[in-house]
């Protein structure tokens, strides 16, 4: 028997999380928020099978730092919902994780301190409970799927995933995208690749059998059927952006060449809007009137918006953070938001009947 260590070599602790079951049992789905979390599923897969033709708009904060303030918003985007609901589907945007190229602050649920202490067990309940507040308030949300693992603590609460420019091309989260029981958006690749996000829906499409855990904590082998809701996300690429009509006219082809259905959402922030927040309003104005000259496989629509315009650093001193003000990309305001999405709805309401299949 060998005393030589040949593992866990930069491994500093190894510390027990607390199984989805439990985290569960702390905060049990209510029935009025899995009334939400159904009707926000059946309402987009509705508009991504075509026999709804409105549009879907996936609207919040680039992050999610402080329940106080998101919830705040959430409050703002359910009254916003109601107004234009004859014509648009608004998805809040909850978002936990961030990917990061090199460094920084890594979300709420890995650090919900924001003070690199990496309390994961407190952001993730902290994280479900923000969930399990905005549905009971009714309004379906939406988050990207980073973390293979974290969809096990909180997946029954979320309505449509998102899977990132940089993870669409992961075999990793391709299987996980296969299991997801919410209709799930892949982005085309950082450098304007679009055969990433068709291969992704192809793959994710298809039933997988890969490493997980069960709702017990025990590492298993999940097996999935396939998710058959999967859709190309356009958020420009390679310095430029990819939501013009020539783009799209591509990208249908593209899809059409795969078998696929010609659905396309369009990312407002990112390489659409030059990492510019103040640009989004155009994008969207922009794509709306491509649907008001006959365009139908735009289905949805993306922005980061918030309470205050613009981003901030995160502070030693976290009392300094300016409320309702984003601490990763910049969002425009909610006075922007609310235009934004009133002309949008004022540009779709006398062309909705020709949408119709």
């Amino acid at each position: 028997m060998t005393a030589v260590q040949t593992e866990n070599l930069n491994i500093l602790a190894v510390d027990a999380m607390p199984s989805p079951e439990a985290i569960k049992a702390r905060l049990p789905l209510t029935e009025a928020a899995a009334q939400t979390v159904l009707s926000g599923r059946r309402a987009l897969q509705a508009i991504l099978d075509g026999s709804d033709p409105r549009l879907f708009i996936v609207l919040g904060p680039c992050s999610i730092h402080d329940p106080i303030a998101g919830m705040d918003y959430a409050r703002r985007l359910k009254t916003l919902a109601a107004e234009v609901s004859d014509t648009l589907l608004l998805v809040m945007r909850v978002y936990f994780e961030k990917p990061r190229t090199s460094t920084g602050w890594k979300g709420f649920i890995n650090d919900p301190r924001m003070d690199d202490s990496f309390h994961i067990e407190e952001g993730m309940e902290r994280g479900r409970r923000f969930l399990l507040d905005v549905a009971e308030l009714g309004l379906p949300a939406a988050t990207e799927a980073l973390d293979p693992i974290a969809p096990q603590y909180y997946g029954d609460l979320i309505s449509w995933t998102a899977i990132g420019a940089r993870t669409s091309e992961s075999q990793t989260h391709r299987e996980m995208a296969s299991g997801l029981s919410t209709p799930v958006g892949f982005k085309n690749a950082t450098d304007g690749d679009l055969d990433v996000a068709i291969n992704a829906i192809l793959s994710a499409g298809r039933p997988h059998s890969f490493l997980g855990i069960n709702p017990q904590g025990q590492t298993s082998v999940i097996r999935t059927r396939g998710n058959a809701y999967g859709h190309v996300v356009l958020r420009g690429g390679a310095g430029r952006p990819n939501y013009d009509s020539v783009s799209v006219s591509l990208a249908e082809t593209a899809l059409a060449k795969a078998g696929l259905r010609q659905n396309l959402v369009v990312d407002c922030s990112h390489g659409n809007s030059w990492k510019k927040p103040s640009m989004q309003p155009l994008v969207m104005a922009d794509v709306m009137r491509q649907i008001r000259y006959g365009n139908r496989s735009i289905v949805g629509l993306m922005a980061e918006s918030f309470i205050e315009a613009g981003n901030q650093a995160i502070p030693e001193d976290l009392s300094q953070l300016r409320y309702g003000c984003s601490v990763t990309d910049g969002c425009i305001d909610w006075q922007s938001t609310e235009n934004m999405v009133r002309e949008a709805h004022a540009m779709l309401q006398p062309i909705l009947s020709e949408r119709r299949p």
